[in-house]
Order: C-alpha cells, then sequence, then structure tokens
C-alpha cells in the first residue's frame, strides 16, 4: 500500500473469506465446493494502522475477531455464474501502472524467493513449519508456467522492464540462528501473555530497521544478490513482537506506531513488504502468525469461518502463514518499489496493491470444516486469496481470481 493513513484504506489484511453453507455441485473428485461469503470485508473496524512509514508500505493489518464480526459471516453467498468473472474488488480498480518496474520479467530473469528463518535458541522455531513454509515456497516455483494459481494472474501486469513471468525459483532456505538484537521497541509488560491461541506472549520486540538490517546481514553473509530477481521472506519466530517504530507500544497517537497484535493501541498489522533503504532489497516481514488471541485481533481465518482456523496441511501456523507470504509476494512483484517514498508500480487510484485489491476474498473453497483449501499447487492444497485481475475487471465488473 502507499496511501494515506483512513481506515479504508486499511483494508490490506490476512484474514480470509467465510466459508458459505451451500455446497455446489460439480464434476470435480475433490471434496464439496463452497460459496464465500464476502461480508467479511464489510464488518472489519481496523486499528489504527499508519501504512505508509518512512520506507515501509503494503502493511496488512489484523482483523477483529468479534463474535459480531463472526455472526456476519455465517451466511453464503451464490458464486457468480459468469466464467471467469471473479468476485468483487474492495478498492478503487483498475489497477494503473506508474511508469516503473516490476519483478520477474524476461529482463530480470527467473524470481528467486528465498525464505530466511529466524530463530535463535531463544525463540527455536518447529522444524515442520519451516518445512510447510518451504514447501508451499517449493511447489510455487515447481507450478511455475502454469494458469491455475493465483500467480498466474500476475502475468498481464508489465513494467519499464517487461512483462511479469511466471518464472519462479526457490533460493536456498536459510536456517538464522543468530540471538536477537536487544529489543528496539519497548515490550509492554501485558504484552507477555495472553497474545497467541496457546496464552503465552511476547518475549522480545524487534522494529522495522532491526529486521531490515539482519535480512541484509544474511544476504551479506551468504553473497547473495539484492535486485528485481530477488524476494527475501524474513520469518520471525514465535515470542518476538515486531513494530514499524523503535520506542514505546503504547503510542496513542495515530500514525506514529504499529505493531503485531498486542493488547496495546498499537495492535495493528500480521505482515508487510518493502524495498530497503538501499533501494535494491526486497524482502517481506512475516511475523508468527496470531489467531484464537485474547487481544481481539486476529491474523487467521476465524473471525471469518467461526472459532475455526482452516489447515489444510494440518499445521495451522505454518497454513496460516502462507496466506502473507501470497500476498505480500504479489505485491512486491507488481509493486518492488512501494517505499513510503516511491510507487511506480501497480496500484489503483486509492493505492490499493494487488492483493490489497481481494482482502477476504477467497472465492470458492473445497474440502472439509477446517482443512478448506482454494489452491491445489504442485499437488498440494493451500488456503490463500485471491489476486486482482484487470482483464476480469474490465471484462466483467468483477477482478478477485484463483487463477488466471
Amino acid at each position: 500500500m502507499n496511501r494515506t493513513f483512513n481506515r479504508r484504506g486499511l483494508r490490506a489484511t490476512l484474514t480470509l473469506v467465510a466459508a458459505g453453507a451451500a455446497t455446489l455441485a460439480g464434476g470435480s473428485a475433490l471434496a464439496a465446493t463452497h460459496a464465500s461469503s464476502q461480508t467479511a470485508a464489510a464488518c472489519v473496524a481496523k486499528a489504527s494502522t499508519p501504512v505508509r512509514v518512512g520506507h515501509i508500505s503494503g502493511i496488512a493489518p489484523a482483523a477483529p475477531a468479534s463474535a459480531a464480526c463472526q455472526a456476519a459471516n455465517s451466511d453464503s453467498r451464490v458464486l457468480r455464474s459468469i466464467e471467469n468473472a471473479g468476485e468483487t474488488a474492495e478498492g478503487d480498480p483498475p489497477l494503473i501502472w506508474h511508469g516503473g518496474a516490476v519483478m520477474g520479467t524476461s529482463q530480470t530473469g527467473p524470481l528467486v524467493l528465498t525464505p530466511i528463518f529466524w530463530n535463535p535458541p531463544s525463540n527455536p522455531m518447529a522444524a515442520s513449519y519451516k518445512s510447510l513454509i518451504t514447501q508451499y515456497l517449493s511447489d510455487v516455483a515447481a507450478a511455475s508456467g502454469s494458469t491455475t494459481n493465483v500467480f498466474s494472474v500476475l502475468t498481464q501486469y508489465t513494467g519499464s522492464d517487461g512483462q511479469v513471468q511466471y518464472k519462479v525459483q526457490l533460493g536456498n532456505p536459510i536456517n538464522d540462528t543468530n540471538p536477537l538484537p536487544a529489543n528496539g521497541c519497548k515490550l509492554s509488560s501485558k504484552d507477555t501473555t495472553g497474545i497467541y491461541a496457546d496464552g503465552s506472549g511476547y518475549n522480545a520486540c524487534l522494529d522495522d530497521a532491526q529486521v531490515q538490517a539482519q535480512v541484509n546481514a544474511v544476504i551479506a553473509q551468504q553473497k547473495l544478490p539484492a535486485n528485481l530477481s530477488h524476494i527475501y521472506e524474513m520469518y520471525l519466530p514465535k515470542g518476538v513482537e515486531a513494530c514499524i517504530l523503535s520506542g514505546v507500544t503504547t503510542n496513542t497517537q495515530k500514525g506514529q506506531q504499529a505493531c503485531t497484535i498486542n493488547h496495546q493501541p498499537s495492535a495493528a498489522f500480521c505482515a508487510y513488504h518493502s524495498q530497503a533503504a538501499n533501494g535494491s532489497t526486497e524482502y517481506a516481514n512475516l511475523p508468527f502468525p496470531i489467531y484464537l488471541s485474547s487481544t481481539g485481533f486476529t491474523c487467521g481465518t476465524n473471525v471469518n469461518f467461526p472459532g475455526v482456523i482452516e489447515s489444510p496441511n494440518g499445521n495451522p501456523d505454518g497454513d496460516t502463514v502462507i496466506n502473507p507470504t501470497s500476498h505480500e509476494t504479489s505485491e512486491l512483484i507488481t509493486n518492488p518499489d512501494n517505499n513510503g517514498v516511491t510507487a511506480s508500480g501497480w496500484f489503483d487510484a486509492a493505492g490499493f496493491e494487488i492483493g490489497d485489491e481481494c482482502n477476504f476474498i477467497y472465492g470458492p473453497t473445497q474440502g472439509t470444516s477446517g482443512q478448506f483449501f482454494n489452491q491445489v499447487i504442485n499437488g498440494h492444497h493451500y488456503l490463500t486469496q485471491e489476486e486482482f485481475s484487470n482483464s476480469s475487471f474490465f471484462a466483467s465488473g468483477g477482478g478477485c481470481l484463483q487463477s488466471q
């Protein structure tokens, strides 16, 4: 995102659409298909989140998980009958090109996605969590050139360096066990409990400057390139609060601080992307996912599938963080220099990027409750939001698609 702070401009969220009760008949050998309710978007009232702070943009806010919101998402919705019409977007489409470059073109070469798992001894990360994320990114790469998942939607967008191509490679996953630095943001004692579903909380707080510094340190240590062919996905461990700015997390002045879900007024986001201050490192910050939290906010599906974390792979943490991974990666590809200072890729008149347009929008889902999915990538099941298609929008007025 790259726009002035307002409630409408905060709809870059990770939470997902409610599964409808209606079952659609079809010839698929897969489980029943369900219509997705889109009422979630109208229900959401975000925290006071600055969506443009220094070089930070693309912030994906958390959503409230109130009973009222859950009730609003219980009604089913009839799917569009027009082939490939797509669901209605939430921004002010179409997406408009602002004259700059995109990622993954014939000029830049195949796009390399490199996960960085920062898990020092003080904050270990389960092997199964890292494995599922790696599997997902590997599957996205293996499916390159296909037209059956959300990344195929991006190929209609062109920049000054050519057209986006669905040619993805998995970078060597990096297991970063370096210790966390001293807290850059001041952790509130109230946030040391009641953050995660198991009742635990934060034991550390990192600001974006520290996250960015670690990404760059890993790149330097591993002698990796930083350019429009590489995205670095930084996965923070459980127990680490992330804030955009240094200082206290209890700041009540709108626009002055935004953090991951907490008990403070700064409770705001689930993930974000940016271009680093060096103008070459493209990165996404993906904190450990929070859901079923006593804070009343969520990065999971429980606001839209009441009380349920949809986990098609049986790993709620990994399945939940895959959605913002898809969101942030798609936005980096189509608007890589959206760094809070410049933005010359694709976004609409309101500043919505490709992922922002389709927040809370899944389209039809398959499977059984608790394991719903809407993406089959390289034979594996995932649940991610749709992405916005200009061509679908111009043809039908819809735009949010699961695939090309």
